[in-house]
Formats: structure tokens, C-alpha cells, sequence
């Protein structure tokens, strides 16, 4: 018997994995429809990887890539177990050639130390009012003490307190400190420097005294036009509404949020209600649908134009205007100009007769903004927004649109239940699909996000948004006012409803940031359920799964270590103890949020109210501390004699005396070149885990190697 079925369950082994084969190849089959739109994802994994290098590829390599690519689909043609491979790695390749493009293009010097103060000459063009100050951009620089091909493209300046916001497109003179972009404070974290190197921002830095304008600015510019009626309209919401109503006002109108009032801004994302308030595709979508269905029904006013004239395609191409132009005053920021494209290609799609709302399109538009603008694929705004809108588009693909449309025809009661079940599920897919980006981008559950945005939405798409779009068509001859007001009542229940929802117990949770790779087993999960059709699809509910035990389960680091000032971190449980207060507000700030630190729980462990819970693992005094595993962490030179040579990891904003030789070292030298670091200790016996952020690296936006 033993023998026997030795010899037969090998050939049931090999059947079964030929069935599984089957199946597969079947299933794949029955979905080829859909393969095309596996080619912008393997797009953004070619973003994705470029960015990830730690070193600048060779220049030549994605083109030698590109052309072998091209070679095995010329040699492979008709055949499609070459062909589909070949595409997806030339979409791949692609995405790194089109991350290396954008980092050449955009490349601009940096400032490489601090100055200051020294005197600062520039022309204005950009400008953000915040509540404590004004904040400047310049360009075409004269900076003192600083040879003109080191000049930054652009520097950052915030403006002393009462000093008026300079015209847009003039040019000023400023005596100003400056200092380079800085890194990010801890590995993982938002990484300013890289946001500043693609936004081509060589320093930032605070003004001393008044600014002098040394030139007018110049009215010709279609550029600085568009700044200046911006500003015009945030001076108009300004003197029209008072207090939060008109920042909130101002944000929606022109995308300018520096007014807004942090505890504001705190209500509305511990309500869910912040996305409101990022210009995204809702804004330009409700600017673009109200002008869709204003000008199709004014038109079909007239008989003889409803008869004769195509209304749909007129009010489709004076919407693709009308959001243009919204695209523009709002900014033209990176996520405006993706919902500006989303939402032009539904248009266009009206104008040429085919169906608005496809996969396809989506993936399209993804394509389009991952070529134009790769560095846009590491932000939470493509991610969220493609992620909510995939999401919503396979959910309503699998729940069947005319099942909606059909159970709107019965009446207006039936219409209004059905448009806020709409919104309820609307609102349920689309937190699903972006809970996993809001938990590693920000580190916040809201709790009763699904009931303020039950409320919200409707009244931003039905009394907000719309006097908004009166407001603009009024603006020109002066009756503005018009439509302000009653925003303004619509902006103050929205207000209301925020910080209601956000003054209930757990409104908001604060939980660990999670690693990438819980994101990404979640992200291919997603895709895999969303992008097929098939039962098969199911399948993605594996690395869904997978990902959201690892994110309940996230790392955290048991040391920090800020480079710019020396303070080091120890996490215990719960409780974050300091080396010292030299650390920057927002440091600590990151560094709390990350951990799911409360700030009540961050001490200073020199201070003698500090008391630790468990000191068979952690024991400090004003040498230093010791944590369990020989790791030893030294604030004072007097703790060098004894303990230098046996811990296993020694870490200290002093320098090391000569022939310390413990089995790992962090002292002063190392954190003269990198600026944050991480260590992960392990119960096992395994060595630390030590995770930096250079001063200097291998990337183009990390400068050069010193």
C-alpha cells in the first residue's frame, strides 16, 4: 500500500497543478479585456522602484532597457506569452526613465549651508497668507555672499509679522536668514528636502525687518496674472466673510488654506471632513457638473435651440472651460491639474460620444500623470484619489449602474433616500479604499467620518460649491457678495457639523505608522480585486488580509536620533523618553505621531519626576541610559571609562574616545553625516537594526556625497 501510494500521488500532484493552470489560464482568458489595464500599474512600479534606488542610475540605462524591450516585442510578435511580458516590462521601464527625466529636468541648485542674515533680492511669485505672517516665494535671485551659478532657483521666505504681502511679480529686497530644505527627522517620514528639489526650491528662511519693493511687477505675464486675480479673489472673500467662514471660503475659491486657523483645520480632520478642503477631483468635478447642467438647462430653455442644437456637447465643452480656469486659480498644484485631467477626459468622452465613467479612462489619466509628473506617484493625494476612484468605479461595475437608475424612477422620495444611500455607500467604498493610504501617509483614524460626511458632502455638492460657482460668475461687475454670503451660512453649518463630530469620545485614533510593506500587499490585493472581472478576483482578499495584519501590527523603533541637535529617543512602551529639549517642535511633533506617542507621554528622563515602569529594561541616570541587550545610550563623557568596549551599540551625540571599539557605534562623527536614524533592538539575540537619513546620499535631491 505504501508503495503504491508512492508511485500514484505524484501524478495527482501533477494533475491538480494542471487543473490549477487551467483554471487560471481560463480565468485569464475570460478577463483579456482587462490586461491593459495591468500597464499603468506595472508603469507605477517602474516610478516606484527609480525612486526607491539608493544610488542615481546611469543615464543610459532605461533607454538600453527601453530598446531591448522594443527588440523582444518585434522578435515576439503574434506570440502573446512574449508579447504581455515584454509590454509589462516596457511600462516598467518606461515609469524609470520617466522618474529619471523629471529629476534631470527639474535639477537647480541648493544651498549648501545656512546664511544670514544677508540681504535677499527677488521677484514675488507665489504668496501665502498665514495666520502669523505672510509667506513668499522668489525666483530670479541676487542673494548675497552667494556666487550666481549657486544660486537656488527659488528660495522660501516667511515675512515678519505686520509686514504687508508684497504685489505678485514684483521684485523685492529682503534681509533674510536662510538655510538649506531639510531632511526628513526620522526614516519613513515626509521628506521635505525631496518635495522642495521637484518643487525646484533651493532654501527656505525667515525675513528680518520690512521688505522694499525695487520693482513693479509686470501686468503682461500670463503667469503672474493668474497669481495676482487669485489673490484678488482671496481679497474679495476676505472683505466679504468674517472669521473661519472665509478661510474655509478662501481655500475652496483659490486653494489658499494659509488663514485657516489650526483648530479649525484640527475639527476637520478629526471629523473626516479634511479632504474637503484639498482642491482634489469633488472640487473640480462640482465646478464642471454644475456648469454641465447650469448651461444645458438655460439653453433648453428655448424650444428651437433643445430641438436643433447639440445642448450636451455645448455644456460639456463650456464645462471643460470652466474647469480649466478653476484649475488655474486654484493653483495648478500637481493634484489640481490630476482632477483637472480626470475630469477633462469625461468631458471629452461626452463630446465624442463614448461611455464617461470606464476603467479604462482611469487608467489613461493615471498613465498621462505618472508620465507628466512621476514624483506625484509618492504623494498621499495620487494614491488616495486613484485608489477611491478605482474603488468605486469596480464597485459600481459589480452592483450594475441601471440597477441604481432604474430605482431612481419612482418618484422624488424615492430619488432623495436614494442619492444619501448613495453618498453612505459612496462614502463607505471610498474610506475603504483609502483608510490603508490616510494610516501610512498620517497616522489617523476618524471615527465618525462616515456620519460628518454624510452631512458635508451633500451640502458642499448642494449649497456650498454651487453659490461658490455664482460668487465667480459675479465677481467681475462687483455683486460677488451674491454668492459669498450664502456660502458662507453653508460653510459655517459645515463647520459646526466638524467640530461636533470631532468633540465625541474617540472621534479621532492615533495608531503607528505602518511599513511599506503592509501597504503594498494591500495595494496589490486592491488592484487584483478591482481590475479583474472575473470570480478569480476574489483571490485579492488574500494580500488584503495579509497587509492588514501587518498593519495592525506595525514597528516601532525602540531609539530615535535627531542629527541637527544630538537628542536622542528612547520608546518604552508606550512613553517616549528624551535626552534633552533641543529638539525642534516639529521633530517631536513627527516623531510622537509615528509612534502613536501621546504628547502627555513624552518626559525628558534627566529631569528626577521621571519614573520608569519597568527598570529591568530600562534603567537611566545623568550619565545616560541602559537599555535590556548591552544597548547603551551615553548623554555625559564621565559614562565612557567603564563601558566603552562591552555593549553591543553604544549611541551619543559626544564623540567617542579614541579605541572605543563597542560592537556598534552611533557618536558625533556619524551624526556629522546623517540627520535622523532609527534603531529596532531584537529579543532574539539578532544585532540592531540601524535605518538613516543622510545629510548627503547617492540621490540627486540628497546633494552630494561628503
Amino acid at each position: 500500500m505504501v508503495a503504491l501510494a508512492d508511485q500514484t500521488d505524484p501524478d495527482r500532484s501533477q494533475k491538480w497543478g494542471v487543473r490549477v493552470a487551467m483554471a487560471v489560464g481560463a480565468a485569464a482568458m475570460a478577463d483579456r479585456e482587462r490586461w491593459a489595464l495591468w500597464l499603468p500599474v506595472a508603469l507605477g512600479l517602474g516610478v516606484l522602484s527609480y525612486f526607491a534606488l539608493p544610488v542615481e542610475p546611469p543615464a543610459a540605462a532605461p533607454a538600453i532597457g527601453l530598446a531591448i524591450c522594443g527588440a523582444v516585442l518585434s522578435v515576439g510578435r503574434g506570440r502573446a506569452w512574449v508579447r504581455l511580458p515584454a509590454l509589462a516590462l516596457l511600462a516598467f521601464t518606461l515609469g524609470v526613465a520617466a522618474g529619471q527625466w523629471q529629476t534631470q529636468r527639474v535639477q537647480a541648485p541648493v544651498l549648501q549651508r545656512a546664511l544670514g542674515p544677508v540681504t535677499v533680492e527677488g521677484r514675488v511669485v507665489l504668496q501665502d497668507v498665514l495666520p502669523r505672517g505672510t509667506r513668499v516665494v522668489l525666483d530670479r535671485l541676487a542673494i548675497e555672499r552667494v556666487e550666481g551659478w549657486r544660486t537656488p532657483h527659488r528660495v522660501r521666505i516667511t515675512l515678519g509679522r505686520g509686514d504687508a504681502a508684497p504685489p505678485t511679480g514684483s521684485r523685492i529686497r529682503i534681509l533674510a536668514s536662510l538655510r538649506p530644505p531639510p531632511p526628513a527627522v526620522m526614516p519613513g517620514a515626509y521628506d521635505f528636502r525631496m518635495r522642495a528639489y521637484f518643487d525646484r526650491l533651493g532654501a527656505t528662511g525667515f525675513a528680518f525687518g520690512r521688505h522694499a519693493v525695487v520693482q513693479p511687477g509686470d501686468p503682461d505675464q500670463v503667469g503672474l496674472a493668474l497669481e495676482r486675480l487669485r489673490q484678488s479673489v482671496v481679497e474679495t472673500v476676505l472683505a466679504t466673510l468674517d472669521g473661519d467662514a472665509a478661510a474655509v471660503a478662501a481655500a475652496l475659491l483659490t486653494g489658499e488654506r494659509g488663514s485657516l486657523r489650526e483648530a479649525v483645520y484640527e475639527d476637520l480632520r478629526d471629523s473626516g471632513l479634511a479632504h474637503l478642503l484639498a482642491i482634489s477631483g469633488l472640487h473640480v468635478g462640482l465646478v464642471a457638473g454644475l456648469v454641465f447642467a447650469g448651461v444645458r438647462a438655460g439653453l433648453a430653455v428655448s424650444e428651437r435651440l433643445a430641438l436643433t442644437w447639440p445642448l450636451k456637447k455645448i455644456a460639456a465643452a463650456v464645462a471643460l472651460a470652466a474647469a480649466f480656469f478653476y484649475m488655474l486659480i486654484v493653483g495648478a498644484t500637481v493634484p489640481t491639474q490630476r482632477a483637472f485631467l480626470m475630469t477633462g477626459l469625461v468631458l471629452v468622452a461626452v463630446l465624442v460620444d463614448r461611455e464617461a465613467f470606464s476603467m479604462r479612462l482611469v487608467a489613461l489619466a493615471a498613465t498621462l500623470v505618472m508620465l507628466i509628473s512621476p514624483f506625484s506617484v509618492l504623494g498621499p493625494s495620487f494614491q488616495m484619489s486613484f485608489a477611491a476612484v478605482i474603488a468605486l468605479i469596480a464597485a459600481y461595475e459589480a452592483l450594475g449602474r441601471d440597477r441604481f437608475a432604474q430605482a431612481g424612477d419612482r418618484g422624488w422620495g424615492r430619488r432623495v433616500a436614494l442619492y444619501f444611500a448613495g453618498v453612505l455607500l459612496t462614502s463607505l467604498i471610498a474610506s475603504a479604499a483609502t483608510g490603508p493610504f490616510a494610516l501610512f501617509h498620517f497616522q489617523r483614524i476618524a471615527g465618525y467620518g462616515l456620519i460628518a460626511n454624510l452631512i458635508a458632502v451633500p451640502l458642499t455638492a448642494l449649497w456650498i460649491m454651487p453659490f461658490g460657482v455664482v460668487a465667480y460668475a459675479l465677481m467681475p461687475v462687483g455683486l460677488a457678495w451674491i454668492g459669498l454670503v450664502p456660502m458662507g451660512w453653508g460653510i459655517d453649518l459645515l463647520l459646526t457639523v466638524a467640530a461636533e463630530a470631532a468633540s465625541w469620545p474617540g472621534a479621532a485614533w492615533s495608531v503607528a505608522a505602518p511599513s511599506a510593506a503592509a501597504l503594498g500587499f494591500m495595494v496589490a490585493g486592491g488592484l487584483w480585486l478591482c481590475l479583474w472581472m472575473g470570480r478569480w478576483r476574489l483571490l485579492g482578499a488574500a494580500p488584503i488580509l495579509v497587509g492588514a495584519v501587518l498593519m495592525a501590527l506595525p514597528g516601532r523603533p525602540e531609539i530615535l536620533i535627531d542629527g541637527s541637535t544630538g537628542t536622542v529617543a528612547i520608546r518604552h512602551g508606550d512613553r517616549l523618553y528624551l535626552s534633552g529639549e533641543a529638539i525642534s517642535d516639529y521633530a517631536l511633533d513627527v516623531w510622537a505621531r509615528r509612534l502613536a506617542i501621546a504628547p502627555e507621554a513624552v518626559a525628558v528622563w534627566r529631569e528626577p519626576a521621571v519614573a520608569f515602569p519597568d527598570r529591568a529594561s530600562l534603567a537611566c541616570d545623568s550619565l545616560g541610559c541602559r537599555l535590556a541587550g548591552d544597548v547603551l545610550i551615553l548623554v555625559d563623557r564621565r559614562g565612557w571609562p567603564e563601558t566603552c568596549r562591552s555593549p553591543d551599540l553604544v549611541v551619543t551625540p559626544l564623540f567617542a574616545p579614541s579605541g572605543c571599539e563597542p560592537g556598534r557605534l552611533i557618536d558625533a562623527r556619524a551624526l556629522g553625516r546623517i540627520a535622523a536614524a532609527t534603531v529596532d533592538l531584537w529579543p532574539s539575540g539578532r544585532p540592531p537594526t540601524i535605518d538613516t537619513v543622510p545629510w548627503r546620499g547617492g540621490r540627486p535631491w540628497e546633494g552630494q556625497r561628503r
